[in-house]
């Protein structure tokens, strides 16, 4: 019995000292890192489907009737007449421009092998993510890999659109220095774009099925969201 009751102690200690039970994958799951970017060129029907989209698509139809607006209400061109008709002129020259715009600029990418996707910012500040946005405005992406480059099809799209126009069917009194002012507020407009391309598409996930939405705003050209940038 003195034996037993000495040997008690030792053998509680032993058993307080035994390992504890290694934790179950159950109660500790394993979380997989997210996998890299992985860089993947368009296929020739997305680049189709995007050019279709960003010429002659809701977003271009949207900003022309807002622009033709703008320039309605400050007579420009003055040539030509107001009210509905005048209306419908600049609504049609201004979705012309934009239409002549993007198709050049696809044109040139294609010659370039460069993307035309806009590759949202991973980072979460709205201050970066609206640097890198401006910043696109004269990137792309080019090659197997998808490196950075300086876009020249970007810098050309709102020029071109503007020298069509003013060649095309603006007055005869319009020239090239015309159409180099008015391709500076398109580039501003490439960059309002991007912006768009940038924090829309979660404000939209937000409101469910909104306008944004149903105007296809929030996929305009943007690459998915498993694709962002690096």
């Amino acid at each position: 019995m003195v034996l037993l009751e000495a040997a008690s102690p030792v053998a509680a200690r032993s058993q307080n000292l035994a390992p504890a039970p290694a934790p179950s994958a159950e109660e500790h799951p394993i979380v997989p890192e997210p996998p890299p970017f992985a860089y993947r060129q368009p296929t020739e029907d997305m680049k189709l489907r995007n050019y279709l989209f960003d010429a002659f698509g809701p977003y271009s139809l949207t900003v022309s009737a807002f622009v033709a607006g703008y320039h309605q209400a400050r007579r420009n061109p003055p040539d030509w007449r107001e009210g509905f008709p005048g209306y419908a002129a600049r609504h049609g020259s201004d979705f012309g421009t934009s239409a002549a715009g993007v198709t050049a600029r696809y044109v040139a990418a294609e010659a370039l092998h460069e993307d035309t996707l806009y590759y949202r910012c991973p980072s979460k500040g709205i201050w970066r993510r609206l640097q890198y946005a401006v910043a696109s405005t004269f990137v792309a992406r080019r090659g197997d890999d998808g490196h950075k480059v300086f876009s020249i099809p970007d810098l050309v799209q709102p020029y071109a659109g503007t020298f069509t126009a003013v060649h095309g069917w603006y007055p005869p009194r319009y020239g090239a220095k015309d159409a180099f002012r008015m391709g500076n507020y398109g580039l501003l407009d490439l960059a309002l774009g991007n912006i768009s391309l940038e924090f829309l598409p979660a404000l939209a996930s937000h409101a469910g099925n909104s306008w944004v939405t149903r105007l296809h705003l929030d996929n305009r050209h943007t690459a998915r969201e498993n694709e962002s940038a690096p």
